[in-house]
């Protein structure tokens, strides 16, 4: 039987390989005629040359090719229109194929009295959402139709609506944008599905020991407006509705405070679009900026834990006083800090416009805290820097029975500062990390254009970068030990979180900088 079945196997084979050679055969002259029949048309596939196309080195007729680029093309100046009613339209041209639009609002926090409280945190969640003329599910299949990426922010000063996508799409752009911060709808319940998280938000912060005590700084440090909490609190959540948001938009969003910027769109193109759509806002002078002022002050909450976490804080002066907040920065990134375990720092807790959200290397409080105190689990310095005032400090997290001696070395180092303890080596580095974050935020088109529209919103102009790069040279080691002398002098802001039953008291630590 196996004898049997293995002679028709054989047979089978012979008569398949038979097939195989004729088929092959026939293929190969196939081939070689129609080769022969096209003139080599599709010789290039074997690798083989045809008479009939034309060589690389022709050009194609009836093509023009456009001009290649400069070795250096210089950058794009800035123009900047306002419209009749006060509204700033403000954009500079890029090479880059893409382009970045914001809708910048001189309305933070700080205009927030008691009856909107809370206001703005819920804006930023709110943006993008329904408006009068779309829905939400319309708006996100346009804005994905283009390709493009939104985002919104809201600080204690400012808020800012983004939209980033290929120069092609900037009318539709432009219509969406304006659509979503000049007509949102507040649905009840897209206000109470983005009320749900903001609560889970809140719920959330106290597992975020600095961002908690750079919130808690701020409302011990201050009193007026700039102590109004950028979050929305617990106590207000409940008078937040649509009605509340739509009366405090209608007071604020008015043309006078509002500047559109542009990054990468051609001006006049940018005016044809934006002109129609924003020249009908009301003309409303203005008001003055709420006041605030700096005292001083201390915040504890002990929830136990195996951490003691703190701030010391004091004033510097504010972008109106651009030198002195330009050398505040570069003391950020000359003190430096960041975890025991990681050699980044000054980026976290940075919330300056020179230098924002950039993770840099790490120095002075790295080298001579972290480094020898294996208690401390993080030290960082941070800025937080306003148009008339600000904040610079120092935040730390120890093992609680550190927590007297953590402290005690913070205000060393920040003596040693005053003192003269940095030497130029030291501030050639701090100097060079600051320029070098400066340069590389502004590659990004979204940062570019939020530059432009804060700057325009605060000075009335965008400054050059070369300017500011230029102040950030001419600082001297007597710049920063004076700045810090002065800035030491003033009253001090402390908070503490965790186990805080081992820091000190608020005036034994604030006579140690007198």
């Amino acid at each position: 039987m196996y004898r049997t079945a293995a002679s028709r196997a054989k047979a089978l084979k012979g008569i398949l390989n038979r097939n195989l050679r004729a088929s092959r055969y026939a293929s190969s002259s196939a081939v070689a005629t129609s080769s022969s029949s096209a003139s080599g048309s599709s010789s290039w596939l074997s690798g083989g040359y045809s008479s009939a196309l034309p060589s690389m080195d022709i050009p194609l007729t009836g093509v023009s090719l456009p001009p290649s680029l400069a070795d250096h093309v210089e950058p794009s100046k800035l123009k900047i229109t306002t419209l009749p009613n006060g509204l700033k339209i403000a954009s500079e041209m890029s090479l880059n194929p893409a382009a970045s639009i914001g809708l910048y609002v001189d309305c933070g926090s700080i205009y927030e009295t008691p009856q909107f409280r809370g206001a703005t945190h819920l804006l930023e969640r709110m943006a993008f959402k329904s408006t009068l003329n779309r829905s939400h599910f319309r708006l996100v299949r346009e804005i994905e139709a283009m390709g493009g990426n939104t985002s919104a922010s809201a600080s204690r000063e400012q808020m800012g609506y983004t939209i980033d996508a290929l120069k092609t799409y900037v009318p539709e752009m432009v219509e969406v944008l304006i659509d979503s911060v000049r007509n949102p709808a507040f649905l009840d319940w897209e206000v109470n599905e983005e009320l749900r998280k903001v609560k889970v938000e809140i719920g959330e912060f106290a597992t975020n020991p600095m961002g908690f005590l750079l919130e808690a700084v701020h409302s011990a440090g201050y009193s007026g407006a700039l102590a109004n909490p950028l979050y929305a609190p617990q106590s207000a959540i409940t008078g937040l509705t649509g009605d509340v948001l739509e009366k405090f938009v209608s007071e604020n969003y008015t043309a006078a405070r509002m500047v559109l910027a542009a990054s990468g769109v051609d001006h006049e193109e940018l005016l044809k679009v934006v002109e129609p759509l924003l020249s009908d806002l009301p003309n409303v002078t203005r008001p003055a900026e709420p006041k605030s002022q700096y005292v001083g002050g201390d915040f504890r909450q002990h929830t136990g834990g195996e951490a003691t976490h703190f701030a010391l804080a004091f004033e510097v002066p504010g972008w109106n006083n651009e030198t002195e907040a330009i050398i505040a920065t570069v003391l950020q990134m000359l003190m430096g800090g960041g975890g025991s375990f990681s050699a980044g720092g000054p980026g976290k807790g940075m919330h300056s416009r020179l230098c924002k959200s950039l993770n840099v290397f790490s120095f002075y409080l790295h080298l001579n805290i972290l480094n020898q105190h294996q208690q401390f689990q993080s030290c960082t310095a941070f800025t937080s820097v306003f148009n008339n005032t600000g904040l610079f400090g120092i935040y730390g997290c120890t093992s609680p029975d550190f927590a007297s001696q953590g402290i005690e070395l913070v205000a060393t180092e920040m003596y040693g500062v005053a003192g003269g303890a940095v030497n130029q080596k030291h501030l050639d580095r701090a100097k060079a990390a600051t320029k070098s974050a400066i340069l590389m935020n502004l590659e990004s088109r979204m940062i570019a254009a939020e530059d432009i529209g804060r700057q325009i919103l605060t000075y009335g102009e965008r400054k050059p970068v070369d300017h500011f790069l230029k102040t950030v040279d001419q600082l001297t080691l007597k710049d920063i030990a004076d700045f810090t002398s002065k800035v030491i002098t003033k009253p001090l802001t402390m908070a503490s979180f965790g186990d805080v039953l081992n820091v000190p008291s608020y005036d034994s630590v604030s006579k140690r900088f007198r």
